[in-house]
């Protein structure tokens, strides 16, 4: 990749409008940076030199979202490539690295189920999850419901009996030398007492990952087969037990209804859209069968149709999950360079790959019943979001007008205290932006040197730690100028610096007390231009600095409530931290007592494994793999993790139930 940049800075589109002729005509990828320098949006082009200069027509003859960004933005720069396959893969990449404001974000308009088969493990479990996918698992779907998967799921253990368990009961079960009750009644091989060796079971995974792949034919055949082999052998119990077998298999098809005839593995898209937003829905067709659903809903962010719609979606969709790209993408309109995109997905996901607009028969028909989804689902989340945009608007001028504010606060932080009995003392810092939690943004500390039991220095310091890291990251910015000002991001990652950004509203959790101990801080730091309340939690009563009388907003009221949630946010993820602080301090305390261990070997045992949970999960074969640990400390390791719960209760298991109880 031939790179080159440019870069020209001021203030309004006008005065940072790169010179005629100096944008190259070549392929390439441009960013838009703020007055901070951090990059609001990214996009690519064929030729940079048109695509650029298209920014810089009148405002008036802009999308209003496209004006908004040019106007926002202080500077533009751009990356010269080769190819524009190139150009597709460093705009996602950039994309992903910087989350720019101003692009197209497709969100989940829901949580989605999904089937997951964790084939990294020894012995691969099936079971039902939603969020973001892990490795050394297979996933299959996602689907409209989870009852419906665990219903397929249940009448497919009956054919191909792999395990189900949890780690817990699969290990209770392999020390009892007994199985739990889906291996008496022969929906689980029962691999955890040695029914079948480790291969044999993973041959079982296969096979159902095969069928659920969309691979169905071969194994009612061959149960077909076996079925009437038995037959002929007088072998009648194990006829009727092949019959009922493919019954399952046969129930479980006809919850997957044929929709493509030919036995096609395609993805297909359609779009509902409006001038302002677009919502997405995409069926996922395997072996002809429908196999999931998914829709996402984003804001228009330019004028662009619905190809540069396509594109967009497509992008999000495939370039970080290769293995998700099917053989053939059906959509409504062909993205604006379609050979180009399908060789970058080609190549990610090794083999030909199809893009294309159905124009008639079974495809074009269950096209049209996607649009159809689309277009309900941009109904139902318009219906949603325009209550909660004209909410999220009243609750931050309420609260502006309440607090007598000079501007709307756009960014809300909140801090809490959290101690156990004057122990384990921590903070929480949650971040609110327009009225909606930006979880990337919070942070937590650990309070040292304060009495645990004094909220109000721990207030006093959590505060001054803040907003210190505040000024030295703007004194860093100054250092680093830019050429539109100082630079809010780091120069060397373009990533935003920590704690750079400074709150509209700084909120405690607390009364009086607290509020004095916040305002005070920053009285100390020189800071006055950033406001502090505190929403007290008996009345729920604002109270302001030096102030004798607390703010009392209406109980009906959007700003109240805003605050509350705010609040109780940060309460949350304030004990959070603490529990799980309390639990490192638990097992490393139970730890303490296993002969041979010191304190290094506890803290490589807890590098090893990466979190306590895995630790507590970890095997003794695991556990001796870590340098230093040999089977007998592994025993003694494992018996100590065991007797000690996370909330540090003693644990024991109940050997009817195999559940684990705390006392």
């Amino acid at each position: 990749m031939g790179e080159q940049t440019r870069r020209r800075t001021g203030r309004g589109p006008l005065s940072y409008r790169p010179e005629p002729g100096s944008i190259p005509t070549q392929p390439g990828v441009y960013r838009f940076r703020d007055a901070g320098g951090r990059v609001i949006y990214v996009g690519k082009a064929k030729s940079l030199r048109p695509r650029l200069s298209s920014y810089f027509q009148d405002i008036a003859q802009l999308h209003p979202r496209t004006a908004s960004m040019v106007t926002t933005a202080a500077s533009v720069e751009w990356t010269v490539v080769n190819t524009e396959v190139e150009a597709l893969q460093l705009e996602y990449s950039w994309i992903k690295e910087f989350d720019p404001r101003f692009n197209v974000k497709y969100r989940d308009d829901k949580s989605y189920p999904w089937l997951a088969v964790t084939v990294g493990e020894e012995f691969p479990r099936v079971m039902v999850g939603r969020g973001a996918k892990r490795k050394g698992t297979r996933y299959f779907g996602p689907y409209g419901h989870a009852w419906a998967i665990r219903e397929t799921v249940d009448i497919l253990l009956r054919v191909f009996p792999m395990r189900s368990c949890s780690n817990g009961v699969f290990k209770r079960s392999a020390q009892i030398g007994r199985p739990c009750l889906l291996g008496y009644i022969e929906k689980c091989a029962a691999p955890c007492v040695g029914n079948v060796s480790a291969e044999e079971h993973r041959r079982i995974v296969e096979d159902f990952c095969d069928f659920m792949g969309g691979q169905t034919r071969p194994f009612v055949r061959r149960i077909e087969k076996q079925m009437y082999a038995a037959s002929e052998e007088l072998e009648f119990e194990r006829a009727a037990r092949l019959r009922d077998d493919l019954g399952a298999l046969e129930r479980a098809l006809e919850k997957q209804a044929v929709v493509l005839g030919d036995g096609a593995d395609a993805d297909v898209i359609a779009l509902a859209e409006d001038p302002l937003e677009v919502a997405v829905q995409i069926f996922y067709v395997r072996g002809g069968r429908i196999r999931g659903q998914r829709g996402w809903v984003a804001d228009r962010m330019d004028d662009g149709g619905t190809p540069e719609l396509v594109e967009d979606f497509l992008l999000q969709l495939y370039a970080g999950e290769p293995e998700a790209i099917p053989r053939e993408i059906l959509v409504p309109s062909l993205p604006p360079d379609v050979a180009t995109f399908e060789q970058l997905l080609g190549d990610l996901r090794g083999a030909k790959v199809q893009i294309r607009v159905p124009q008639r028969g079974d495809k074009k028909t269950l096209q049209e019943t996607v649009a159809s989804n689309a277009a309900q689902a941009l109904v139902l989340h318009k219906t949603k979001r325009a209550s909660d945009l004209t909410t999220r608007n009243r609750a931050l001028e309420e609260i502006q007008e309440a607090l007598e504010l000079d501007d709307v606060p756009l960014r809300i932080e909140c801090y809490d205290i959290s101690n156990l009995q004057g122990t384990e003392v921590v903070a929480s810092m949650v971040v609110f932006e327009d009225g909606l939690a930006r979880k990337g943004e919070y942070r937590r500390f650990v309070i040292k040197g304060v009495d645990g039991q004094n909220d109000v220095a721990s207030m006093h310091e959590v505060i001054t730690r803040r907003f210190r890291r505040l000024l030295d990251e703007q004194a860093k910015s100054q250092q680093v100028e830019g050429e539109s000002g100082p630079m809010l991001v780091d120069p060397e990652t373009g990533r935003p610096r920590k704690f750079a950004y400074a709150p509209g509203l700084v909120v405690v959790d607390g009364g009086p007390p607290q509020v004095a101990a916040a305002q005070r801080a920053l009285d100390e730091l020189g800071i006055d231009d950033i406001p502090v309340c505190g929403l007290a939690k008996r009345l729920e009563e604002v109270w302001l600095p030096r102030q004798e009388d607390p703010v009392i907003l209406a109980r009906s009221s959007e700003g109240l409530y805003l605050l509350q949630r705010v609040r109780d946010e940060a309460h949350r993820f304030a004990i959070t931290h603490h529990r799980s602080r309390r639990s490192k301090t638990m097992v490393e305390s139970a730890l303490d007592d296993v002969p041979g261990l010191g304190e290094v070997r506890r803290k490589t045992l807890l590098v090893h494994f990466g979190s306590l949970k895995k630790l507590r999960e970890a095997s003794i074969e695991e556990l001796t793999q870590v340098p230093g640990i040999g089977p007998g400390t592994a025993a003694a390791i494992k018996d100590a993790v065991a007797r000690a719960s996370p909330s540090g209760k003693t644990v024991s298991v109940n050997t009817a139930t195999g559940e684990i109880e705390e006392s």
